[in-house]
């Protein structure tokens, strides 16, 4: 069995073209992929040849952890059914190439407990899961309520929208990029040298960015928390005098888990949490180049989809 998938062929180096699957086993499902999303950050740290060494890592490489799918075939032991419509966070599928994280493909064989069951309404927005989830576990990792949020980009804004769904006051969010400042009134956004609010007792770092981790420190509370929910691909460091002198903790939240899926799922379902308006462009599998160099440089382009449901 075989499918077109997009491939990191070498650092800076994309192609999209057929590659062979494994075989399912009885916990599996194979599926056809409907959407993925482009993460501009783990993925455009393979892209740049930037990642740090991770088990099962190699070029040629399949990136991608964030698709939805439909179940064309459903083992007995997978606890699916064929037509459920599934996020599928990643997959290790391919006998010719590296699957991490493995979804951006058109068709998928996964096992079955990885996959989670979602609306088919919603099936574009739930390439967003993934990310919902990270905002959540950076959220949930927070001893108080984060105050301010770092960076306006997808997670940044999910963050924020979660920090709201769960009744606390909405966040400050701090972006440096004029054309990524609008909320729609939900919180507000801010340049960071424009903040003349007083001292935050925890605050969520979602722009990637180290720069700004010393001015964060500089307007925490004494025993504050900087909570970390990007993935660095250099070594992380702030001064440590400020740092000191205020007691403040710097916590790592790290891959998200199921429970932080079903979180935000509830969540949406309570009609709580919005993911709307966080998708702004969209490609065919051919056009991947493009989409990828769109995704990682364009400022107004906060999630980029690959749209599967024509691809051969």
């Amino acid at each position: 069995m075989q499918t077109d998938a997009i491939i990191f062929e070498r650092p800076g180096t994309l192609d999209v073209r057929r590659v062979s699957l494994s075989r399912p086993g009885e916990g599996d499902v194979v599926a056809e992929t409907l959407f993925s999303g482009i993460s501009t950050g783990t993925e455009k740290l393979l892209y740049e040849g930037a990642m740090p060494s991770f088990p099962g890592m190699g070029y040629p490489l399949v990136p991608g952890y964030e698709s939805v799918a439909r179940v064309v075939e459903a083992g007995p032991a997978s606890g699916r059914r064929v037509g459920e419509t599934i996020f599928v966070p990643g997959a290790s599928c391919y006998t010719d190439a590296a699957g991490l994280f493995g979804a951006n493909a058109a068709r998928l064989v996964v096992a079955g407990v990885r996959t989670v069951p979602v609306d088919p309404q919603i099936a574009e927005e739930a390439t967003l899961l993934a990310l919902a989830a990270t905002a959540h576990n950076a959220v949930s990792r927070a001893r108080q309520a984060p105050g301010l949020v770092i960076g306006h980009g997808v997670v940044g804004r999910l963050a924020a929208r979660i920090i709201t769904a769960q009744g606390h006051e909405p966040p400050t969010v701090w972006e440096t990029a004029s054309e990524r400042r609008d909320s729609g009134g939900l919180y507000p956004v801010i340049d960071p040298s424009e903040d003349v609010s007083g001292r935050y007792a925890a605050a969520i770092e979602a722009s990637g960015n180290m720069a700004a981790l010393d001015a964060a420190i500089a307007r925490l509370s004494k025993g504050g928390e900087v909570v970390l929910a990007g993935f660095y691909g250099e070594r992380v460091s702030f001064g440590f005098v400020p740092a000191f002198m205020r007691e403040i903790s710097v916590s790592i939240a790290a891959e998200f888990r199921p429970a932080d899926i079903q979180a935000v799922l509830s969540l949406i379902e309570a009609q709580r949490l919005s993911l709307a308006g966080l998708i702004t462009h969209h490609a065919a599998p051919q056009q991947a180049q493009t989409a990828y160099r769109t995704a990682f440089t364009d400022r107004s382009c906060l999630k980029m989809v690959i749209d599967w449901r024509n691809a051969a």
